[in-house]
């Protein structure tokens, strides 16, 4: 209750200082809130040569999940998601090396590349047995791991996931074949505006301020996130031949209105892994966490409460 009360008076005091405070100072103070009424703290861990940021919360002696982002993304995408979760559940959401507050050194990006430094990071904290979520490139991330280190994974849950050639293709992978701008790359702040209206049927509210940080974010790693999607798609691994190996249970959840990974890709992933569970929210676009997090949220619990049984 007092975390509560402290984080609601924060909301109060950022709302009244949106015309005070820095852009910076604004996304900081935010942040810290949404920390505080998830339940999650900031903490840091060094990786071999690897600076790894995370959120970390919840129970020390619960089940583990650990919350995977996608592509130009990071950990912040999870936390009204992680929100219902941190009170039964030891929750973990990193940022993955080469986004948000990690490490971005001259490596590989490649999928394959990112699961053996996952790996290493679980290993790292002494995670033994966990369950498993990611969206786009985080849901072939971790369905990689699940088939990789089997024996490690209770749970995988895949949001819309990357890494299946779908019998429809999407409408980006149609733009970009065309030789037309890919919608995730964004040059400036119109493209901001464009690429969220691409990823969301509806857009979270963001106040004017932050949301034209987040463009000039977005705007200076443009250059980092080219040269991550050319080694995604240049060095790609199948998820085809990998899902056999996936030995836990395994929710395949997207939104119907997908843009960037067409949905059609169920159809292929559902018969090739041994306890699937599908979920299609309707009018939901390519990050559901984020979009629908309450409801998003409910059905990964219901799949969870379901997995125990």
């Amino acid at each position: 209750m007092k975390k509560l009360l402290i984080a609601l008076a924060l909301l109060l005091t950022t709302a009244g200082a949106t015309l005070y405070l820095s852009p910076s100072a604004l996304l900081a103070s935010v942040q810290f809130t949404e920390r505080q009424l998830a339940g999650l703290s900031l903490k840091h861990a060094q990786v071999g040569d690897l600076n790894l940021t995370y959120y970390e919360g919840g129970p020390a002696d619960a089940p583990s999940i650990v919350m995977i982002h996608g592509f130009g993304a990071d950990k912040d995408n999870w936390l009204r998601f992680a929100k219902p979760l941190t009170a039964t559940y030891h929750v973990i959401a990193l940022d993955l090396p080469g986004f948000g507050d990690s490490s971005k050194p001259d490596i590989s990006y490649d999928v394959g590349s990112q699961t053996e430094r996952l790996a290493a990071f679980t290993k790292h904290l002494g995670l033994h047995k966990l369950h498993l979520i990611g969206n786009s490139m985080g849901g072939h991330i971790a369905a990689l791991y699940a088939a990789r280190y089997p024996e490690q994974v209770l749970s995988v849950a895949l949001l819309d996931n990357a890494g299946i050639s779908s019998p429809n293709k999407s409408e980006m992978f149609q733009r970009i074949e065309r030789g037309e701008p890919n919608p995730l790359l964004v040059n400036n702040s119109a493209d901001f505006s464009k690429m969220l209206s691409f990823v969301f049927v509806e857009q979270p509210v963001i106040p004017d301020a932050l949301k034209q940080h987040f463009a000039e974010q977005s705007i200076a790693n443009r250059p980092l996130n080219e040269k991550i999607f050319s080694h995604l798609r240049d060095r790609y691994i199948p998820l085809e031949p990998e899902l056999a190996k996936i030995q836990a249970p395994t929710l395949v959840l997207w939104g119907d209105k997908d843009r960037v990974l067409d949905m059609s890709s169920i159809a292929v992933m559902q018969p090739l892994l041994k306890q699937p569970t599908v979920v299609v929210m309707k009018d939901c676009g390519h990050v559901p966490m984020i979009e629908r997090p309450s409801e998003t949220a409910a059905h990964y619990q219901a799949f969870l409460d379901s997995s125990k049984s």
